[in-house]
Formats: C-alpha cells, sequence, structure tokens
C-alpha cells in the first residue's frame, strides 16, 4: 500500500470512528464527519462555530450513492450526469434518513448532495462506503479555505487525521439547486446558471427554499477588516482585490486576475481576502467585477463578505 492510499484509509477509518477529517475538494477544503453520526455532526458544528439551522452537504463517491439517500427525477439525473462528480449540489427530497442525520440536514425533508471531482475526496467516501457531509473547513463565517495550510490553521486541531491535496482548482463552494418543485437557484458556484438552463430549463431564484442551502448567511464569508465593494482604487490604510490589467501596485494590492480572467478570479477569491486580512488593514476595497457567468457566484460571496446579502 502506498502512503497515499494509507492516508487515504487513515482518514477514512478515523470518519468510520466518529471523528473529524480536513479532506480537500476541488471547490474548497472541508471539514469531514460521518453524515450518519450525529454526534460527529455535533462535533463538526461546535468545530465550526457554526449555526444548527445552516444544512450541510452530503458528499458521495457517485450517483449510485446518492441514490441510495435522495430521489432523483429526470432533472436532477441530467444534471447529475452533465456535471458530477463536480461543483453542483442537487437539493433533492431524502429517502433515507439515517444516512444523512437530522442534525445535517437542519431538520429539513431534503438532502443536499453532490459528488465532489478531487480524487482524494472521492477515495476517502468510497473507502468509508457512506455519505460526509463536509462544510468549508473554517470557522463559521469566514473565508473558506483553498489551500491546506489555511484549512490546517482554521479548523485542524479539531480533526484527526488531514489531508493535502494541493491548491484547490475551483476555489468557490459549489452551486447549489433545488429540485423540490420548479428549479430554484439557491447558491451560484462554478457552475453557472447558463450551463444549467442548458440541461433543464429556466431556473426560478430562491425564494423560500434558501434555507435549504448553506452559505446563506446575510454575512459570510467574511474577513476582519471591512469590505467596501466596486472601489475604483483603495482608500489610505485599506488593502485592495483589484482585478484587471489597469489595478494599482502596492504591498496591499492583491489583483484577483491581471488578465481579467474570471475563472482565475474564483479560484483566488478567499486565498486573497484572507492574505488581504493579514495585512490588518482598516479595510478591504475591491475592484468591481463582471457579473456574467462566474461573476454570478463571485458577487454573492463578495456581497455576504460585506453583510449585504440576507
Amino acid at each position: 500500500m502506498s502512503q497515499a492510499e494509507a492516508a487515504v484509509q487513515r482518514a477514512a477509518q478515523a470518519l468510520a470512528s466518529g471523528a473529524l477529517a480536513i479532506l480537500p475538494t476541488e471547490t474548497v477544503y472541508g471539514l469531514a464527519a460521518d453524515a450518519a453520526d450525529p454526534r460527529a455532526v455535533a462535533a463538526l458544528f461546535e468545530a465550526k462555530g457554526r449555526p444548527r439551522f445552516n444544512p450541510l452537504i452530503a458528499h458521495v463517491a457517485d450517483l449510485a450513492m446518492a441514490e441510495t439517500i435522495a430521489r432523483f427525477d429526470d432533472r436532477a439525473q441530467a444534471l447529475a450526469e452533465a456535471f458530477w462528480p463536480g461543483p453542483l449540489t442537487l437539493v433533492l427530497p431524502i429517502t433515507d434518513q439515517a444516512a444523512v442525520c437530522d442534525l445535517a440536514r437542519a431538520g429539513l425533508d431534503s438532502v443536499a448532495v453532490r459528488a465532489p471531482a478531487h480524487p482524494v475526496a472521492h477515495a476517502v467516501i468510497a473507502a468509508l462506503g457512506r455519505p460526509v457531509v463536509a462544510p468549508s473547513a473554517n470557522r463559521s463565517g469566514r473565508p473558506s479555505p483553498t489551500t491546506f495550510s489555511d484549512a490546517l490553521e482554521e479548523t485542524g486541531v479539531f480533526a484527526l487525521a488531514a489531508l493535502d491535496g494541493g491548491p484547490c482548482a475551483v476555489g468557490l463552494e459549489s452551486t447549489v439547486v433545488a429540485l423540490l418543485d420548479e428549479p430554484r437557484l439557491l447558491r451560484p458556484g462554478a457552475v453557472t446558471r447558463e450551463q444549467i438552463e442548458a440541461v433543464i430549463g429556466p431556473l426560478a431564484e430562491a425564494e423560500d427554499d434558501a434555507h435549504r442551502s448553506p452559505g446563506r448567511m446575510a454575512r459570510h464569508y467574511a474577513p476582519q477588516a471591512p469590505v467596501r465593494l466596486n472601489a475604483a482604487a483603495p482608500e489610505p490604510d485599506e488593502a485592495y482585490l483589484a482585478f484587471g490589467p489597469d489595478a494599482p501596485e502596492g504591498p496591499r494590492v492583491f489583483n484577483l486576475s491581471p488578465t481579467g480572467d474570471l475563472a482565475e478570479a474564483a479560484s483566488h477569491l478567499f486565498a486573497y481576502l484572507r492574505a488581504a486580512d493579514r495585512t490588518a488593514p482598516r479595510a478591504i476595497a475591491v475592484a468591481p467585477i463582471p457579473t456574467h457567468g462566474l461573476g454570478e457566484a463571485i458577487a454573492d460571496r463578495l456581497n455576504r463578505a460585506a453583510g449585504f446579502v440576507g
């Protein structure tokens, strides 16, 4: 058995014993627990300082595992076939309440489920043989960790096992779509509205279903410093998240993408928020960023970091 295989087995054994583990995914690093174990899920909530009313996503190895816990209609099947494994979460009717405990679902009759694309996360879930919940491995409300070192800094003290899978390729949490009646976009992410609508047709807005998705608190993903959006330039004593080729330079300037690429900006967003925050600025100013495509998800995270979205 290789060192990597042994590490996967140790993480699976830790989860099976009721302990927590830090796992890499393609979106962000997650702090994982056995989805069926309410004690483990309670420990996870405590580690993150997360409100109990905020549901968690059940991560599965593949569609077959997902179908053991949730009811898939034709729309869900089509989206899973198009985007799994990958950064898309589906909110579906729960069919096995024991597999994803009541605490993990925030008492709801639905379950949020996705199959992560990262090979390490997939290997651990497959070795465990059942779903895990794995919210971002940060203290609740803080920027999500997209590197192993940031994950360890945030919640490493609570994890019995921690696996380094390198920097996260996507850098934003998954898109969340509810398929309980008409399809609704609950949280934008790397799989864009346009991509989803190309598969199943128009998406309605979240309305009363927003509580079924994680990451919907008004102030979320927030650094210590206040965040000022759509800033053409930083003011004195501010750090600056820039975007594009015409950005100013300076020790507190962090350019999300010098070429104006939204995918690059998304992958850097949380890491650069953290880096800017470490300079102890009066505030973090953020340059205007286009809101089309992946920009919708970036704007969502930035609005929540600034406390502007309910």
